[in-house]
């Protein structure tokens, strides 16, 4: 047989070994020894030759791998005979057993992945799809699993020759590249860098405009975390997170830091309140660290620091298993304890009484706890803002929310890219609920005029509590217990119950109103107890104006902010322009193909008429390369061979 090309006979005997049921290597190549050219080719079966004899790792424990190479003869061997190729060698048979044809794409020497199941790999990984689950779509893609080319192994493997790549080119020159990218593209994004002192990335945090702005609309409660993720160089990921007026959670800033030390954090809050016009949070919700506690002394000393609640829980099973172990009901008792007490009063009666039930008196841990109540207890919490958040949820939200798009072994640089990804679903799933609000009118339960107010100037989430508030509020009875002054105090209790009861001290004739559950307080939304009050007692039905509190009304986000220079909607047009053309040539391409799938004729057709289209953009391409050579020549600047 003759061949044009060396590759040429590769691909033949490629095709004939899939045929008969193996896969080849190249075994052997030999140079001419006049000008050093390729002259000679062996291509021999994947089970040629025998598997070498190791020396060490003799008390090895892990089993031996399969034997694959068993002194199979069948091979190829060509040679150059002038300009051509030339079958000099052919060994047909085999020692072993052949497979099927289509079992053959399970072997190394047929399996690979293909430039456009690349391309699709890697967007799939950067939207945190997993290998199990790109291997689905691969399949559904090609029509079946057989028809794949590759295994997830393979998939694995192409992932780390690009992460290590990426490592090698300089992952922090690249993560620092693309936020100069952004910063030109985004006049309103901002950054900041460490470096330490041989040169490598130490911490660093960053913040778009939409979150700049965001902070500034609904920065009044923030929630700083250390303790959602680290990636492959142990950095811990630190999210400045809180509650839009949609109830959702969304980002005021994320950083990425070296160490959790006390310098590290000061750092990173003087950073972030650099970047958001130096206001200070009300409140600031944080896991239980003590370098993190003493930062937020240093840096914000007005700010009212509480601990997040789910995070101290966790704890709670391992500092306590004995108790746990032997105790069924201790977790009830516990759980009551700490969310079914309405007062600190009620608290501290039932904390007494566990501490005695359960023989917890002389607990250290449990000691150390009680002396910080005042910073993660609910009964102590209900009289601060804030914005309504439960700690619990809304930590078991951002782990979930974070852990669909990065995982650990996710680079820095590309951590980043799957970050933004996170927050545009976000800002996606925002502008859906501004939409819903705006485009759709809430069923009203009530005959009340305070209902329709309420769901003129709130958003639909903001208006359901409100509304659910004031159904339930038709439920309580309200009788007088004293008077002082012109202030009077109502007892309020659910109809035929005599506890629990909440005392509604109503000031003049204003409208204003406390009520012990503290719900106004603690979320910014009237309570049923003072709506019951308002209603039955004192025949308001309005709703006064001091208690709309603007971030959860649907014009939260009306006030411009004329130092940060890029609006919520502009930053959804700062777009990469190449992806978006990427994208709306796919979903063209797609139609295209499905049209060519319909027959071999059109096939054929679609076929020839991309083989054209191809040949011509890298005519495109070639040109555009000697344009810019020339330009090269023009300046003066030589090219880079």
């Amino acid at each position: 047989m003759i061949f044009e090309e060396v590759e040429d006979a590769q691909t033949f005997y490629k095709a004939y070994a899939r045929r008969q049921g193996f896969a080849i290597w190249t075994n052997h190549t030999r140079l001419s020894k006049d000008d050093k050219t390729l002259c000679a080719v062996d291509y021999v079966c994947t089970r040629e030759g025998f598997r070498r004899v190791s020396r060490k790792d003799t008390d090895r424990q892990l089993p031996e791998p399969a034997e694959t190479k068993i002194g199979c003869k069948a091979m190829m061997g060509i040679k150059k005979d002038g300009e051509k190729w030339i079958v000099n060698k052919f060994v047909v048979g085999h020692n072993h057993i052949l497979l099927t044809p289509r079992s053959t794409s399970f072997l190394c020497g047929h399996r690979g992945v293909t430039k456009v199941q690349k391309k699709l790999i890697m967007t799939l990984n950067e939207s945190g799809v997993p290998t199990r689950k790109i291997m689905s779509v691969l399949s559904k893609d090609s029509g079946g699993e057989f028809n794949v080319g590759c295994i997830g192994k393979d998939v694995e493997n192409y992932l780390g020759s690009k992460r290590r790549k990426i490592f090698e080119e300089g992952d922090a020159q690249r993560l620092y590249s693309y936020f100069l990218d952004r910063q030109l593209k985004e006049p309103g994004f901002v950054f900041s860098m460490q470096v330490d002192k041989d040169g490598s990335m130490g911490s660093c945090f960053w913040a778009d405009a939409r979150s700049r702005a965001a902070y500034q609309y609904f920065g009044d409660v923030v929630t700083f975390d250390a303790t959602y993720l680290t990636n492959i160089y142990k950095m811990s990921f630190v999210p400045f997170s809180g509650v839009n007026h949609h109830h959702q959670t969304i980002m005021f800033g994320c950083a990425l830091l070296v160490n959790e030390t006390g310098e590290s954090y000061t750092w990173l809050l003087r950073t972030w309140q650099e970047v958001m016009l130096g206001r200070a949070p009300s409140t600031i919700i944080t896991d239980d660290d003590k370098a993190m506690a003493k930062a937020i002394v240093e840096v914000l000393p007005n700010t009212t620091h509480r601990l997040c609640l789910w995070h101290i829980l966790q704890k709670f099973p391992e500092h306590l298993a004995h108790v746990y172990n032997k105790f069924p009901d201790f977790q009830k008792d516990f759980r009551h304890c700490i969310h079914e007490t309405i007062t600190t009063d009620e608290f501290e009666q039932e904390w007494a009484l566990i501490m005695v039930k359960y023989d917890l008196g002389e607990n250290t841990w449990l000691q150390n706890l009680y002396s910080r109540r005042d910073k993660w207890v609910p009964a102590y919490l209900r009289s601060t803002f804030c914005a309504g958040m439960s700690t619990t949820q809304r930590s078991e939200s951002m782990n979930k929310f974070f852990k669909d798009y990065v995982r650990s072994s996710t680079m820095v640089s590309d951590f980043v890219h799957q970050y933004e990804k996170a927050i545009d679903a976000r800002y996606f799933k925002e502008k859906e609920k501004d939409v819903r609000t705006k485009s759709t009118r809430a069923i009203m339960k009530t005959p009340f005029k305070i209902e329709e107010e309420a769901a003129i100037v709130y958003t639909r989430k903001s208006f359901t509590i409100f509304q659910d508030e004031l159904f339930n509020s038709l439920r309580y009875q309200a009788r007088k217990l004293y008077v002082s002054g012109e202030a009077k105090t109502y007892g309020v209790t659910a109809h035929g119950k005599e506890t629990p009861i909440y005392h509604v001290t109503l000031e003049g004739d204003e409208g204003h109103a406390t009520c012990t559950c503290h719900k106004w307080e603690f979320m910014g939304i009237l309570c049923r107890h003072i709506l019951c009050v308002f209603g039955k007692k004192a025949k308001l039905n309005i709703l006064p104006q001091h208690y709309v509190l603007d971030r959860w009304t649907i014009n939260a986000k009306s006030r411009p902010i004329p130092d940060i220079p890029c609006s919520d909607d502009q930053v959804w047009q700062v777009q990469d322009e190449a992806t978006m053309r990427k994208s709306k040539s796919m979903i063209q391409l797609y139609d295209i193909v499905e049209l060519a799938s319909q027959s071999a004729k059109k096939h054929n057709h679609f076929t020839l008429a991309l083989e054209k289209v191809h040949k011509e953009l890298l005519a495109m391409e070639d040109h555009i390369a000697l344009q810019s050579l020339g330009e090269f020549a023009n300046l003066g600047v030589p090219a880079a061979m």
